[in-house]
């Protein structure tokens, strides 16, 4: 026999012996894919940044409330606990208009809720406060304010309150809310 069929035997014996022993055989590295994404600004636009988030809550027999405000800083009420680390942070938006401009913002006037995914119980949220000097509470009407950066670029943060139910269910929640724009 062939010295190259003697080591093919060898090798697959190495090979039976150690899928035996549960080592397994170096993984061979190949291609990976992965998402990249982009937002084209124009003028006269803006978007979402980021998500409000009000992190992990642990309800009790009584409610209460999670306030996380535009600087990020969490707060409650009532008989709920804050667990830290939960990821808590404000909603984000950016965009662009022109220097100077005057913009009116405002809020959908129909009640927002947090449901919980897979289940019917939600949670109410209220109090979206745009952090602006001084901060503003968000509702139906119009609130405006004014583009100061010379390159009419403008971002900025948007915190809530969520009404957390006595024993409320456990489980996660989501929901959303809609700001609108007008460029005046």
């Amino acid at each position: 026999m062939a010295l190259s069929h003697y080591l093919r035997v060898l090798l697959q014996g190495i090979v039976l012996a150690a899928m035996m022993l549960g080592v397994s055989a170096p993984a061979i590295a190949g291609p990976q894919r992965t998402e990249a994404q982009a937002v084209i600004v124009t003028p006269l636009s803006f978007f979402k940044v980021d998500d409000l988030i009000f992190g992990r809550i642990l309800p009790s027999s009584t409610a209460g409330t999670v306030t996380v405000a535009p600087d990020g800083v969490r707060t409650k009420t009532g008989g709920v606990t804050l667990f830290n680390g939960g990821g808590e942070q404000p909603s984000r938006f950016a965009g662009r208009g022109a220097a100077n401009q005057i913009v009116a913002i405002s809020l959908t006037s129909t009640p927002n809720r947090l449901t919980r995914v897979g289940g019917t119980q939600t949670m109410t949220l209220s109090t979206f406060v745009i952090g602006s000097t001084p901060t503003v509470v968000l509702t139906g009407t119009n609130q405006f304010f004014r583009i100061n950066n010379t390159s009419g670029i403008f971002n900025f943060p948007v915190g809530a309150t969520l009404a957390v139910g006595a024993n409320q269910v456990a489980g996660n929640y989501a929901g959303t809310f809609v700001v609108t724009l007008n460029y005046q």
